[in-house]
């Protein structure tokens, strides 16, 4: 009975999961007879791309495309039928008369891969590669398969390793990325990617005929402008190949299982991403250009970049198209007249006219005219229908703009300003649309009273109840509301000027981070910190910022907040992370720092695909720039600091993967000369932490050291100090090192990925270096300085390690049961089930 009711809920289980996903018919191939339907799909050989029916974001329309299998969410790489959507999904993709064709439900053909005459009597199959292409090739002759299409050719968004961008000059096609129409639209849009074989080079034009930026002119390597490219040169081969037949710039992979893409957004940026397996997201190494207002058009019709904030607005008289795109950051749509003007009725009288004295002007012009007096150009503009917009510069040009206006940008005061006037409705428009805003005042402002009167009998009301509620409330609730009470009292002590604690640091208002973390949703969370999870915040101007949050129900923490904010705001160093703000309200507490786009140490050194991206060279820079930060720490800071945290996951990489130590909420200051302190409360790591700070509570910079030798092993080594390396012994990371160093077999400790790359007298000169660090003997351990030192000097004699701390041995008993034996012999711990 128990056995028909488990394979009942597998059936159950099996049915629900295959209505709520696409379904593989089999195989990678399409062939004659077969079609896929909307809910089939077919699958690459290898597993990593997938074809079949989509509907891309919000959108209802169906369409053809080619996707990442095993990537959540669903990455979309190439559509078919792109600007032909389908209102349904009871379509086919069928092989038919020798070509491969998108047939609706009533059996129109809405995309086909083939045009012109077609051979319909050929053997024909369509076949997914697991590089993303798909391939529609002839098979009558199986020996000798000839190639008859491929989508590589005809890219959508999305610029695959193997493929091409470029130029056939036999065809004179071109292999051309054009960007969604929006994110719910793959529409071709107004931004494109292309090459230009007259300059070697690729360029980015808005409605195909723009041009706004250029990657410079290529040397054999990369393009001059993009110095980014030549950076992972170990994982990456680009190439730009010009024959007599074809001009194309193409790249490839070194390691297959690297997933990685370019793109030609919505926004009208070119980007460069990978797939970090640790993070679960598209990791972007570059995108070009930078600057919002360099984007041609990116404000679309009527729409002023603002330089200083990276932002956009509409003109004044001028309204968002869509509200809900540019709340999403979406401006293609650009802006629209309020009201609109009245042609048949424009004179300089009845029409007025915005006027920006700052103001960077639309890209070209309609027509030019000479003028005598700056009336005189009024009246041109105004006497003409299509008038939009004018400009006099007081040298008697007139310069007069139709149609809407593109690439308005609003400038600094420090650079020469410029006037020009927009027309605007007609004055009865604009005095309707007066009253109709003053009358929906009046009734916004009456409403407001009432809830205003509401929410305070309500506010007091709750007030009495809970005032009722504490005084009968004991034991925990009572904790947790003194501990609250706590933390807005030493807050206030931050802010108030006054006072000697106060830091020069920018407060942020909560709606403020509310609205740059979209309101802490899960989609822009980094990760999970020791108090609280970290998110990812766009602030004005496009500002990346990393949102650390103290969250009330950690009960601990309020201290090293405080302390966080005082000391790290003190301190400035390249290998520090900086702090950029803090918040505090009557729930959290947050800091906010620099966004540090490659995320932290840990998630690259400890991966087996990506920890490739770092060759020999950046692992010595970044145990070079750990030691340089703790010895500003330590010595050449104006407080003497011990991080007292240090570990893999709280060193964070900036875009050039230059290290940066964070998370100082366990830091101390000692004062003047100490070196040493001693304390009741261990807190830390396990596994990064000295013997003298976890069995007697006294830190030191000698325990800062100890924790960066660990974490220098755990680079060099790409394994963690927790893990067991041998099946006969069962030794930690540092006893793993100290047996190869003893047995000489130390370079059997270096990470597989750096062989190749490895300096291998460099190498053992940082394990000799990271050995003297984990000594169990704190005055046996170098300073930090003394470690900077010995890293980059040259034919210096390095003392001989000690045997460190933490080595731990088993052995078996008579009786079977395991001891672990620590290195001093004075602790011994039993391992029974409870």
């Amino acid at each position: 009975m128990k056995k028909s009711y488990s394979i009942l809920i597998l059936f159950v289980q099996f049915l629900c999961f295959s209505l709520n996903t696409n379904l593989s018919f089999g195989g990678n191939t399409i062939s004659v007879n077969e079609s896929v339907s909307s809910g089939q799909t077919i699958i690459s050989s290898g597993g990593k791309f997938e074809l079949g029916f989509f509907t891309p974001g919000d959108s209802r329309s169906y369409y053809i495309g080619i996707w990442y299998k095993k990537l959540y969410p669903k990455t979309v790489v190439w559509v078919a039928n792109r600007d032909k959507p389908l209102d349904d999904g009871d379509a086919k993709l069928i092989i038919s008369q020798g070509n491969l064709v998108l047939l609706d439900g009533f059996q129109n053909s809405i995309w086909s891969a083939l045009a012109g005459n077609i051979n319909p009597n050929i053997s024909v199959t369509a076949v997914i590669r697991d590089d993303g292409n798909l391939i529609l090739s002839d098979v009558s002759k199986a020996s000798a398969p000839l190639l008859l299409w491929q989508s590589f050719d005809h890219p959508t968004h999305t610029f695959l390793p193997g493929a091409k961008i470029g130029y056939d000059k036999r065809t004179q096609r071109k292999q051309v990325l054009v960007s969604w129409k929006s994110l719910g639209d793959p529409a071709p849009g107004m931004y494109t990617l292309e090459m230009d074989p007259k300059h070697t080079q690729c360029v980015i034009k808005w409605n195909r005929t723009t041009e706004y930026w250029a990657s410079g002119s290529w040397d054999g390597l990369g393009f001059s402008s993009v110095p980014q490219m030549t950076l992972n040169g170990s994982v990456y081969n680009f190439s730009y190949i010009d024959n007599e037949n074809e001009s194309y710039f193409t790249y490839s992979l070194y390691d297959s299982t690297i997933q990685s893409r370019f793109i030609m957004d919505v926004s009208g940026k070119f980007s460069h991403l990978s797939w970090l397996n640790g993070s679960m997201q598209w990791n972007p190494f570059w995108s070009q250009p930078r600057d919002l207002c360099e984007v041609y058009a990116k404000c679309g019709a009527f729409g002023v970049c603002h330089e200083a904030y990276a932002t956009c607005n509409c003109l004044s008289g001028f309204k968002p198209r869509s509200d809900r795109e540019w709340n999403s950051n979406d401006y293609s749509g650009g802006c629209v007249r309020d009201q609109k003007v009245q042609c048949n009725a424009i004179t300089e009288d009845t029409d007025s006219l915005w006027i920006s004295s700052i103001m960077r002007l639309p890209a070209s012009q309609d027509t030019n005219i000479t003028v005598g007096q700056a009336s005189q150009c009024r009246s041109a503009c105004f006497n003409n229908c299509s008038c939009t917009a004018y400009t006099n510069d007081g040298s008697g040009t007139c310069s007069i703009w139709t149609g809407d206006l593109f690439n308005l940008q609003q400038l600094s005061k420090s650079e020469t300003e410029r006037t020009i006037f927009v027309k605007l409705g007609s004055p009865e428009a604009q005095t309707k649309a007066k009253k109709s805003m003053k009358l929906k005042a009046i009734l916004s402002s009456i409403t407001a009273l009432m809830f205003l009167l509401i929410g305070s009998f309500s506010y007091i009301y709750y007030k009495r109840r809970m005032a009722k509620r504490a005084v009968r409330s004991k034991g925990s609730q009572g904790a947790y509301i003194s501990h609250w009470h706590k933390a807005e009292g030493e807050a206030k002590v931050l802010m108030n000027e006054n006072s000697d604690e106060a830091i020069d640091v920018p407060y942020f208002h909560m709606e403020t981070i509310l609205a740059a973390t979209d309101n802490f949703s899960n989609a822009n969370k980094l990760g999970q910190g020791g108090f609280g999870p970290v998110y990812k915040g766009i602030f004005p101007g496009e500002k990346e910022i990393a949102v650390k949050t103290l969250s009330s129900h950690s009960r601990q923490g309020i201290d090293e907040f405080k302390n966080e904010v005082t000391l790290i705001a003190k301190l400035q160093h390249r290998n520090l992370v900086r702090l950029l703000g803090y918040c505090i309200n009557a729930t959290e507490q947050i800091l906010l720092y620099e966004y540090m786009p490659n995320k932290s140490l840990d998630t690259f050194i400890f991966d087996e695909t990506i920890c490739q991206l770092l060759d020999w060279k950046k692992r010595y820079d970044i145990i070079l720039g750990i030691a340089r930060g703790l010895s500003y720490l330590h010595h050449d800071s104006r407080l003497r600091i011990i991080h007292r945290d240090l570990k893999t996951s709280n060193i964070l990489l900036d875009e050039e993967m230059n290290p940066k130590i964070s998370d100082f909420g366990l830091a101390r200051i000692v004062e003047g000369k100490v070196t040493e302190a001693n304390t009741k409360k261990v807190v830390g790591t396990f596994g990064y932490m000295s013997p003298e700070y976890a069995l007697d509570g006294l830190f030191s910079i000698k325990s800062d050291v100890f924790s960066f030798g660990v974490v220098a092993l755990e680079i060099i080594s790409g394994r963690r100090n927790t893990g067991f390396y041998q099946s006969e012994e069962v030794l930690n990371l540092l006893g793993y090192a100290w047996k190869l160093w003893t047995e000489e077999g130390e370079i059997q400790l270096i990470d597989k990925s750096l062989l190749e790359s490895c300096n291998k007298s460099e190498a053992i000169k940082c394990i000799n270096v990271a050995l003297l660090c984990v000594q169990e003997d704190p005055s046996h351990r170098p300073n930090m300085s003394d470690v900077i030192l010995m890293l980059g000097g040259e034919g210096i004699n390095l003392p001989t390690p000690n045997r460190p701390a933490f080595v731990i041995r088993t052995h078996t008993t008579p009786t079977n049961k395991k001891y672990i034996v620590s290195n001093n012999q004075v602790t011994i711990t039993v391992e029974e089930g409870r």
